[in-house]
């Protein structure tokens, strides 16, 4: 799969046996720079016509057909041995708001052109019928949390810092909530591209090194998508530089990096806080879980509510891939022909199978 942040493509290779994951091989590549900049215009609304659309649907297809040989090749096995391949591709374009006949979550990566070139079933597509079953499409997640990491007799949450951070609440192994808490690396990644010309800040370093401002963090805080109740799900169509450029004074670049770190902790907490239950731990997975001064914001916000942090490796997935393991596990759950997304998240009128299966 590849996140909101459209840094590149992360494959695992799983086994699976009772819904549970057995991770065997693992393989991230970047995106050519030039595809990345072409991905991130579509997706921003500055590439509208249909050959973009269609000539960068089948880029990245060829580009997740190359990830998933790639893994094969790290894992010597043959493309007989494989039984599907889930793929999420790549979202340019998330719309659940409006009247229900428009809206829509939109991912490329053409799974045809996956199929062919590796020889492999492939699912794909996983986000449109729930849309169409009156769900907002995300996050497709918490099932897989809760087969992975609910825990009889415990409260937690399981949240992921993708380029959008969310949130899956789980009493025992039954899903109390789900939801977008807000922005997570995606407006991190973005300032830090635009002022140091680097693609993420490397554990948190630039932002560790100065303090957030408070008025800035009170304005960006103001936003009314954290006041919202769920279900709710958003994307950088909210959450990008245009929003955060409209709220700044004359602060310091390293200033509005810390203060957008801030940020994303305080949309995390701000989120669990209005849950009916509290949960005793909180685990995250995703890049975030590799950002030292993040997770250090979060800790100190965790404390106070006498909130446990730690990341999903504790509890047998290593965090940078747990997301990718849930599209795999989700395919699983089509081709069983199971629903895959849960609609107290949601707000589908009911449980659904997902995806479509295009053979090899």
């Amino acid at each position: 799969m590849s996140g909101t942040s459209m840094d590149g493509i992360d494959a695992v290779l799983v086994e699976i046996s009772k819904d549970q994951i057995q991770l065997k091989e693992t393989h991230s590549q970047a995106y050519d720079p030039a595809l990345r900049s072409k991905l991130a215009e579509l997706a921003s609304g500055n590439l509208e016509s249909v050959d973009a659309l269609a000539t960068l649907d089948r880029a990245v297809g060829l580009e997740f057909s190359r990830a998933s040989n790639a893994l094969l090749q790290k894992s010597n096995l043959p493309s007989s041995d494989i039984v599907a391949i889930g793929s999420h591709g790549q979202t340019v374009r998330h719309k659940p708001q409006g009247p229900s006949a428009e809206r829509y979550s939109l991912q490329i990566g053409d799974p045809s052109s996956i199929a062919e070139h590796c020889g492999i079933t492939t699912v794909a597509d996983f986000r449109r019928r729930d849309v169409a079953a009156g769900g907002q499409g995300a996050p497709l997640v918490p099932l897989f949390h809760a087969s992975q990491f609910g825990q009889d007799g415990q409260c937690r949450a399981i949240v992921n810092i993708g380029g959008i951070s969310n949130a899956t609440l789980l009493d025992g192994a039954k899903v109390v909530a789900g939801f977008d808490c807000g922005p997570g690396n995606t407006l991190l990644d973005a300032w830090v591209r635009r002022h140091r010309g680097d693609d993420y800040d490397a554990d948190g370093a630039w932002s560790a090194e100065h303090s957030e401002d408070q008025e800035l963090l009170q304005r960006l805080s103001m936003a009314p998508y954290f006041t919202r109740t769920g279900p709710k799900s958003t994307g950088p169509e909210l959450f990008n530089l245009e929003w955060l450029d409209a709220q700044l004074g004359a602060q310091p670049p390293g200033v509005v990096q810390a203060t957008i770190a801030e940020l994303t902790a305080f949309a995390i907490v701000e989120s669990l806080q209005a849950c009916e239950v509290t949960p005793e731990a909180l685990f995250v997975c995703g890049g975030g879980a590799r950002n030292t001064d993040l997770m250090r914001r979060l800790h100190t916000r965790l404390e106070a509510e006498q909130i446990r942090l730690g990341t999903t490796d504790e509890l047998g997935l290593a965090a940078e891939w747990v997301e990718a393991s849930a599209f795999a596990w989700l395919a699983w759950r089509t081709l069983a022909g199971l629903p895959g997304n849960a609609e107290v998240v949601t707000g589908a009128e009911g449980p659904r199978i997902l995806g479509a299966i295009y053979p090899a």
